[in-house]
């Protein structure tokens, strides 16, 4: 199926380290189909339910939105990983390389964005800096920067 370009394949790399591919874990990996319109499909949902506030879709928009970042990504060429401790406590939505580094990506489909996981992984890594994609403004911190989910094609 990822051959024939139906599914996405992301695999966990071990250490945030240059080049990720060296780090792949083969054995874990998450699936995504390959666009949101067929995710929706499949889940039987409207765009309305996806896309209005207050639907009963709230516990499925993040899935939504991370695939949204996901197909961006791919299209730009970027090999996107992602990031999990052994013991299910800490995830990062992505990891990617760019201009020699490695990038941790968050994402956050609303403007609650507690990102506990991300803050925990630059404190083990405080050579990397976060990047969180949400629905919130530009906003530039020490350890982390938020860019609006529009703004994915810029990171």
């Amino acid at each position: 199926m990822t051959d024939a370009g139906l599914i996405y394949k992301v695999s966990r790399v071990s250490e945030p380290r240059k080049p990720l591919k060296f780090y792949e874990d083969l054995n874990a990996f998450k699936l995504f189909s390959l666009d949101v319109g067929l995710m929706g499909a499949m889940a039987e949902t409207t765009a309305a339910d996806v896309l209005v506030r207050g639907t009963a879709m709230t516990e499925y928009r993040g899935a939504f939105t991370e695939l949204f970042v996901l197909t961006q990504l791919v299209a730009r060429g970027i090999t996107p990983y992602y990031y999990s401790a052994n013991d299910s406590r800490i995830e990062i939505d992505f990891l990617i390389q760019k201009a020699g580094t490695v990038i941790p990506l968050e994402v956050k489909a609303e403007e609650n964005v507690h990102s506990k996981s991300l803050r925990t992984y630059i404190e083990k890594y405080p050579q990397l800096k976060g990047v969180r994609l949400s629905m919130l403004p530009y906003h530039d911190q020490e350890w982390m920067t938020n860019y609006p989910l529009y703004c994915v094609n810029f990171i």
